[in-house]
């Protein structure tokens, strides 16, 4: 009997209020600095969730706390500020990169969203004094938010995957990507990483937001990070190799 077709992933969002301009991103990635991040930022400006992204053709995840489900990939809000929020716990391996990116930038593209900034860990050897956050942005991007900042942006590497697929968008079309970027250690979550993307974006967008706390919002959910960081650490063959940043 033949094999069954392989069938790529396919990712729908759906939502209840109009996004804002800005979209910021963390996905569960490198010492998932970049979940928690946002994670922390949906708490501590007070979010509500507008709508959610769903996936099928991979492996299900669906998180739960004190018994109550919720979807995996998340959308936040509020009427009072101009950023949208994207919280993704599902893994989404290399391969199935473009078609999750092309899910969210064809839903950006519909509702007006104009720029979009992924916070992420990267896994390179580093010293104290790479203890920062780096970009790679494209051209409107950085001209609109780090003409006059201090942000330095990453030297030399390859992007991949989600990531990839984002920044690629933004070559191409008026939609303004940045990627932040920021080293890693191996403990998860790395919280002091978490904090300088924190720092970045509050920075950057004049988010009314103090990263002080996260160390202690970390502790809390540290049991469900490491629950989620072992899920991740059985497919690490698919995750890309850390030669990506230089």
């Amino acid at each position: 009997m033949a094999a069954s077709p392989r069938r790529d992933p396919d990712f729908t969002i759906t939502h209840e209020a109009e996004p804002s301009e800005t979209l910021l991103a963390g996905f569960s990635s490198f010492a998932l600095a970049g979940l928690t991040a946002v994670d922390y930022l949906v708490d501590h400006l007070d979010l509500e969730e507008q709508g959610h992204l769903s996936a099928e053709g991979l492996p299900t995840v669906t998180p739960f706390e004190d018994g109550r489900p919720r979807h995996h990939t998340r959308l936040f809000s509020r009427d009072d500020l101009d950023v949208t929020i994207l919280v993704g716990e599902l893994f989404v391996p290399v391969g199935a990169g473009r078609a999750f990116a092309d899910a969210i930038l064809d839903w950006t593209e519909a509702n007006g969203v104009r720029d979009v900034a992924i916070l992420s860990g990267v896994p390179i050897p580093h010293g104290p004094e790479e203890h920062r956050t780096y970009y790679i942005a494209t051209d409107d991007y950085r001209e609109r938010y780090l003409a006059d900042d201090p942000i330095p942006p990453m030297g030399r590497g390859f992007l991949d995957g989600t990531n990839a697929a984002l920044i690629e968008r933004g070559l191409d079309s008026p939609l303004g990507v940045c990627t932040y970027v920021t080293p890693v250690h191996a403990q998860v979550p790395d919280v002091e990483a978490a904090i300088r993307l924190v720092e970045t974006v509050r920075s950057v967008y004049g988010l009314d937001v103090d990263a002080g706390p996260l160390e202690a919002f970390a502790g809390e959910v540290e049991q469900y990070y490491a629950e989620l960081a072992e899920r991740m650490q059985t497919r690490d063959d698919e995750l890309p190799e850390d030669r990506m940043y230089m």
